[in-house]
């Protein structure tokens, strides 16, 4: 690489820590606070970065610090590791591979492409989602992963099998979280007759009515919402309807795996306030002073 293949007008302009946050790997970005003058000479900036930490100290978005040595850069095209480590717990990693162009005229910009990442490039995902789809995990994360880097048919192709696959669990539960809420013996063997169904379609309609109002997203059967994109041919859909689906079937099992597990959290936090109240009651009762004998009033 010898010079800049694109004009700088045609790319997409950034900053460094937008650039690192959420540019996906291959993708060639203006950056606008590439560097910084040192020493009479050029480095690449340090910019704190907010990631997903996954640590169980954290679990959340965190700030990131820099924690590679001062990175030199000279005129041209230059190849650089970085590394960033979590503020919070000091332990989450997260190192880039960068090509940066720095021009002969420098006012600080330049152009970035990120050659890979590891952990690999890809949005959180929530741990519920993972406890839903069970053992198709791997799979999810392909679509994901797909997803993010804006391939629709091969993130539609992952998220269809790995709902086809997980019916069941899924339909299981929605049948959990129905026997929390006290369902009728009648609602919950619907619900392992449609576990049973190898049709998605008939077991949706099996349940239809048995569904839980709390799980109902907008007012609608979330299995319907699922489903209804699988019916859909693969080869007769261009990649951007692909990806379009791809979302919004990721969002709704995002959705309801969130609803399913406040659902089954919330009955089990009330089921364990109402006990921890009557053991209360029952203590106080039992605890009473009893009267010593004789205590009572004399007859005249």
């Amino acid at each position: 690489m010898a010079t800049s293949p694109l004009a700088v007008a045609e790319l997409p302009l950034k900053t460094l820590a937008e650039f690192l946050e959420s540019t996906p790997p291959n993708a060639r970005i203006q950056i606008s606070d590439l560097v910084e003058r040192k020493a009479n000479s050029w480095s690449i900036k340090e910019p704190d970065i907010q990631l997903h930490c996954t640590s169980d100290k954290c679990s959340g978005t965190r700030s990131f610090c820099c924690q590679s040595d001062t990175l030199w850069v000279h005129d041209g095209w230059n190849f650089k590791f970085i590394t960033y480590v979590c503020r919070n717990c000091e332990g989450s990693e997260r190192t880039y591979a960068l090509a940066v162009f720095l021009p002969k005229e420098k006012d600080g910009s330049g152009t970035a492409i990120k050659l890979g990442e590891s952990p690999p490039f890809g949005p959180h995902v929530p741990s519920r989602v993972i406890t839903l789809i069970g053992p198709d995990r791997d799979l999810f994360l392909l679509g994901r992963r797909a997803e993010s880097l804006g391939l629709g048919i091969g993130a539609f192709a992952y998220y269809r099998r790995v709902v086809e696959n997980q019916k069941g669990r899924i339909l299981s539960e929605i049948g959990r979280v129905a026997k929390r809420l006290n369902a009728s013996p009648e609602i919950l063997k619907l619900f392992e007759k449609a576990e049973a169904e190898t049709q998605f379609t008939k077991a949706i309609d099996i349940v239809k009515a048995a569904i839980p109002e709390s799980l109902r997203i907008n007012g609608q059967n979330p299995l319907t919402l699922l489903h209804s994109p699988l019916s859909e041919g693969l080869h007769e859909l261009t990649d951007e309807h692909c990806l379009e689906l791809a979302t919004s079937i990721r969002v709704v099992l995002t959705e309801l795996a969130d609803r399913i597990s406040h659902a089954l959290q919330d009955k089990k936090e009330l089921d364990d306030a109402v006990t921890r109240l009557l053991n209360r009651e029952s203590r106080e009762v039992n605890t009473e002073p009893a009267k010593p004998a004789g205590s009572g009033e004399s007859s005249a």
